[in-house]
C-alpha cells in the first residue's frame, strides 16, 4: 500500500508547495501600488502588474484542481482500509476471549503444580540424603568404637574416622543424629565420640611412632605416619614427623664431625666441605624418598612444611660445622691479615726510580733486597693455605647453591611451568645458615680472593722475565717463538682463568659479582699499570743524545711491552668468550645462556654475564688505549724521523724534468739499462722501506704492527703529497708519467700484506692521475661530474694539479 502512494504522496507534497507560493506571491509587495500612483502612466503600469499577478495566480490554481479527483480517490481507499480493519480487531478480541484465556489459565496452574512437585521432590532427596548421612555417621561412630576395642585395628578406627569426617558438620551436630546414632554401646553424643576417638587414637599414634622412631623400625614409623591424616590430625604427623628426620640429620651430623679422616686431624683436606656435603646429600636424600609419601596421603604442597621443619635443623647443624671450620681454620686471622698485607712490590712500582722494574726483576735479586725481601713479602700470609682455604670455600658455596636449587625446586608452584625461573624460597632467604653462608663463606672468599689475586699479579711481576735473545739486527737469529711477550703475562692470564673459573663453581651470584669487578680493578691498577709505569720510566724509546737514535735496548723492551698488552687482550677475551660459550670464529652465543644451568635462579645469569662482558670490555679498552699511545710513541720516537730519512734517500736522485731522451742519454754514459733506471726509485724505496721496517716485523705482535703501518702509511702519504706539490713548474710530462709509475710502485711497496693501506694514498694517486689524463678523457671526467669518481681532492686542488706539469 505505501508503496502505490508514494507518486500521489509526492503530488499532494507538491500541491501543498504550490499553494504556499500562490499565498506568498499574493502576499508579495512586487510591482508599484495603484494608490501611490500619480500619473495616468502609473496607474497603467499598476493595471499591468496587476493583470499579470492575477493571470500567474489562476495558472496556479487551476493545476490545484487537476490534483483534486486524485486526492478524494486516495481519502477513499483510506476509508475503505480503516473499515477492513475495524473488522479485524474486532475478530481478533473474540479470539482471546472466548478460546485463549482460558488455555492460560489451565497453564499457569499446571506451572504452579509442577513447582509444587518439584519443591517436595527436591525435599525428599535432601531428607533421604540426610538419612543417609546419618546412617553413615552411626556405621561410622559404631565402627571407631569396635575398632577400638578388642580387635586393636588402628587402620580401620581411622579409616572410619576419615568417613566420618566427610558427613557435614551440621548434620553430625544436628538434633536427629543426636536421637539417632547413640545406643547402649555407645551413649554420647557423636561429636562426642567422634572427637574422644580422635583424641584417643592421636596420643595412641604419637606413643606408636616414638617408639618405633627409638627402635629404629621404618615399616612401623611409616604405618602410623599413614593414620595421622586420617583422624584430622595431619599438621600433628607432620610435626612429629618432622622431628623424626631431624633427630636422624642431627644424628648423622654429629657422627661426620667425629670423624676425623686417617688420623691426620680435621684441618687436612675438605673435611668440613665433606662434612656439609653429608649434610645437604642427607637432607636430600630424605626430602627426595618420603615426598612421594607426604605428597600421596598428606595432600600436594604438604611436604613443604616437613622441609621447613629440615631446613631449621639443617641451620643448626650447618651453624655448627661452619662455626668449627671458621675456629680451625682461623678464617678472622688470615682475614685480618690479607687485610693489612703491605703489596710492597706494587707499591714500588708508582716510584719512577724503583729498581725493582729494570731489567727482569727477580725475587731474589738484590735489587730487592735478595732473600731478606722475599721472607718480609710472605711474612704472615702463606699463599698456599689461602689458595686451599679458597678451594675450601669455593666447594662448601657449591654444594649450598646445589642444595639451595634442590629446595627451591621442590618447594615451586607445581602449577609453575618446568622452565620457569626458579625463585629462592623464603625459608632459604630468612634461614639462619643461609645469613651464615653469606657471612662466613661469601665474605671471606671475596676478601681473600681479591688478596690471593692481587699477591698473584704482585708474585708475576716479581718473578717476570722478558725474552732474551731478541735484537733489532737482521743479522742476528732470535730465540724462541713469538708472540715475544713478558712472561707475567702468562702467569697473571692463567691466574684470572682460575680465580674466574672457581668463583663461577660457587654458583653464587653475590660472589661472582664481587669478584669480577675486583679482578678488573686489579688488572686495571696493577697488571696494566705496571706495564704503564715500565713503559714511561724504563723502556721509553728516547735518545740519549740529542739526533740519536734511541737504544736498540730500550726500543725492544718498548715493543715487548706493546705486545705483552695486546696478547693479555687475546687471552683475556678468550677466557670469557670461553666461560660466555662464545664462538671465536662466529661471535656467536652457544644456546641462549650457558651460565644459566649455575645460575637458574632469577636474573642471576644475566648479572654474571653482564659482569663478565664489563670486565672484557673495560680492561680491553684500557689497554688498548695503552698499546695505541705506546705505538704512538714508537713511530714518533722510532719510526718517524727514519721515514723521512728513507724518503729523502729514496727521491734523491730524482729529476722528473727530464725528457725521454735526456734519460735515456744518461743511460748510455752511465752504461745502465734503460729499465732499471726508471724503476731506480722504487728499488731504493723499497730497500730502504724493509731495512726499516722488517727488524720491527719480526719482534712486534701481528695487531701492534698493523697499527704501526697504518701510522706509517699515513705519515708517508703526506710526505709524498708534498713533494708532489713540490714539483709544481719543475716536471714535465713525461717526469710526471715516471712520478705517477714511482709513487705507484712505492704506495704497493708499502701496501703488500695489507691492501687497505692503499685508502690512504687516494690523495696522492688522485692528484698523479689528474696530472697524467689526456684532454679529451678530462673533459669527459668534468662533465660527468661528481657522479663519475669519488673524488677527495677538493675543486681547487684537481685545478692546481692539472696545471702541475710546466707547459
Amino acid at each position: 500500500m505505501s508503496a502505490t502512494n508514494l507518486p500521489n504522496g509526492d503530488s499532494a507534497a507538491h500541491r501543498s508547495d504550490g499553494l504556499a507560493k500562490v499565498n506568498s506571491n499574493s502576499n508579495s509587495g512586487s510591482g508599484p501600488s495603484v494608490h501611490d500612483a500619480s500619473s495616468l502612466e502609473d496607474v497603467r503600469a499598476s493595471l499591468a502588474a496587476l493583470h499579470t499577478r492575477e493571470a500567474a495566480i489562476t495558472s496556479r490554481l487551476k493545476n490545484l484542481l487537476s490534483f483534486q479527483a486524485d486526492l478524494s480517490r486516495e481519502l477513499s481507499r483510506l476509508d475503505i482500509l480503516r473499515a477492513n480493519l475495524g473488522s479485524q480487531v474486532i475478530a481478533t478480541r473474540s479470539i482471546s476471549n472466548g478460546m485463549l484465556s482460558s488455555a492460560a489459565d489451565t497453564a499457569g496452574r499446571l506451572s504452579n503444580r509442577v513447582k509444587e512437585l518439584d519443591l517436595e521432590k527436591d525435599r525428599v532427596q535432601q531428607t533421604l540424603q540426610v538419612v543417609e548421612q546419618v546412617a553413615e555417621l552411626k556405621a561410622c561412630v559404631h565402627g571407631v568404637v569396635g575398632s577400638m576395642g578388642a580387635p586393636q585395628d588402628w587402620e580401620a578406627a581411622a579409616g572410619y574416622i576419615a568417613r566420618a569426617s566427610k558427613v557435614p558438620e551440621a548434620i553430625i551436630r544436628g538434633g536427629f543424629a543426636a536421637s539417632i546414632v547413640p545406643s547402649v554401646e555407645v551413649p554420647d553424643a557423636p561429636w562426642v565420640t567422634l572427637e574422644n576417638a580422635k583424641e584417643s587414637l592421636c596420643g595412641l599414634f604419637l606413643r606408636e611412632f616414638e617408639k618405633a622412631a627409638k627402635e629404629g623400625d621404618g615399616t612401623k614409623v611409616t604405618r602410623f605416619f599413614k593414620l595421622f591424616p586420617l583422624i584430622g590430625r595431619g599438621d600433628t604427623g607432620l610435626d612429629v614427623y618432622g622431628r623424626y628426620v631431624c633427630q636422624g640429620v642431627a644424628g648423622t651430623a654429629r657422627q661426620t664431625l667425629k670423624e676425623v679422616p686417617g688420623g691426620q686431624g680435621r684441618k687436612d683436606g675438605f673435611f668440613y666441605a665433606n662434612a656439609l656435603t653429608k649434610l645437604f646429600e642427607h637432607i636430600a636424600q630424605i626430602v627426595e624418598g618420603h615426598g612421594g609419601l607426604v605428597e600421596r596421603h598428606y595432600g600436594a604442597g604438604q611436604m613443604v612444611k616437613v622441609i621447613e621443619r629440615l631446613q631449621m635443623e639443617a641451620d643448626v647443624q650447618g651453624g655448627i660445622i661452619l662455626d668449627s671450620w671458621s675456629d680451625e681454620r682461623g678464617v678472622d686471622r688470615r682475614l685480618t691479615d690479607v687485610k693489612s698485607y703491605p703489596f710492597s712490590f706494587l707499591v714500588q712500582t708508582f716510584v719512577p726510580s724503583s729498581k725493582g722494574l729494570a731489567g727482569t726483576p727477580r725475587m731474589n735479586s738484590p735489587a730487592l733486597g735478595g732473600g731478606n725481601n722475599r721472607t718480609s713479602e710472605d711474612e704472615g700470609v702463606d699463599m698456599k693455605e689461602v689458595d686451599e682455604l679458597l678451594r675450601e670455600i669455593a666447594v662448601m658455596l657449591g654444594r649450598w647453591a646445589l642444595y639451595s636449587r634442590f629446595l627451591a625446586g621442590k618447594c615451586r608452584n607445581p602449577a609453575m611451568a618446568e622452565d620457569t625461573e626458579l625463585s629462592l624460597p623464603d625459608l632459604l632467604t630468612n634461614s639462619n645458615l643461609g645469613k651464615k653462608v653469606s657471612a662466613k663463606l661469601s665474605t671471606p672468599y671475596s676478601v681473600m680472593s681479591t688478596f690471593f689475586f692481587r699477591r698473584s699479579v704482585e708474585k708475576a711481576f716479581q718473578l717476570d722475565e722478558s725474552p732474551s735473545g731478541l735484537s733489532l739486527s737482521q743479522s742476528k737469529p732470535i730465540d724462541g717463538n713469538p708472540p715475544y711477550i713478558i712472561s707475567a703475562v702468562d702467569d697473571v692470564m692463567y691466574i684470572v682463568s682460575a680465580v674466574i673459573e672457581r668463583c663461577i663453581a660457587t654458583s653464587q651470584r653475590d660472589v661472582v659479582t664481587s669478584v669480577i669487578p675486583t679482578v678488573s680493578r686489579v688488572l686495571s691498577a696493577d697488571f696494566i699499570g705496571v706495564i704503564q709505569r715500565r713503559m714511561q720510566h724504563d723502556c721509553y724509546p728516547q735518545a740519549a743524545i740529542q739526533g740519536a737514535p734511541p737504544p736498540e735496548d730500550k726500543i725492544v723492551a718498548f715493543i715487548v711491552l706493546i705486545n705483552s698488552l695486546d696478547v693479555a687482550i687475546e687471552y683475556l677475551d678468550r677466557i670469557i668468550t670461553s666461560r660466555l660459550g662464545i664462538s671465536t670464529d662466529s661471535g656467536s652465543t652457544a644456546g641462549s645462556n650457558p651460565l644459566a644451568a649455575s645460575f637458574p635462579f632469577e636474573h642471576d645469569a644475566d648479572a654474571i654475564v653482564s659482569s663478565l662482558k664489563g670486565l672484557n670490555s673495560s680492561i680491553s679498552l684500557k689497554a688498548s688505549e695503552l698499546l695505541n699511545e705506546g705505538v704512538a710513541h714508537l713511530f714518533s720516537n722510532v719510526m718517524d724521523k727514519r721515514l723521512k730519512l728513507v724518503t729523502q734517500e729514496t727521491f734523491r736522485d730524482a729529476d722528473y724534468s727530464l725528457t725521454e731522451d735526456e734519460l735515456a742519454e744518461i743511460a748510455r754514459q752511465n752504461d745502465e739499462d734503460e729499465e732499471d733506471m726508471l724503476d731506480h726509485v722504487q728499488r731504493q724505496f723499497e730497500r730502504r722501506w724493509l731495512a726499516l721496517v722488517k727488524p720491527i716485523e719480526r719482534i712486534m705482535a701481528p695487531r701492534p704492527f698493523a697499527t704501526l703501518m697504518n701510522r706509517m702509511a699515513k705519515e708517508l702519504a703526506t710526505i709524498l703529497e708534498r713533494r708532489v706539490w713540490r714539483y709544481a713548474g719543475k716536471a714535465n710530462a713525461y717526469g710526471a708519467i715516471r712520478m705517477e709509475r714511482d709513487f705507484t710502485g712505492i704506495i704497493s711497496i708499502v701496501a703488500k700484506g695489507n691492501y687497505s693501506v692503499r685508502d690512504l694514498f687516494n690523495r696522492v694517486s688522485q692528484i698523479l692521475m689528474v696530472v697524467n689524463i689526456e684532454d679529451d678523457e678530462w673533459e669527459e671526467l668534468m662533465a660527468e661530474g661528481d657522479d663519475g669518481i669519488e673524488w677527495v681532492l677538493s675543486e681547487d686542488e684537481r685545478r692546481k694539479a692539472r696545471n702541475l706539469v710546466k707547459g
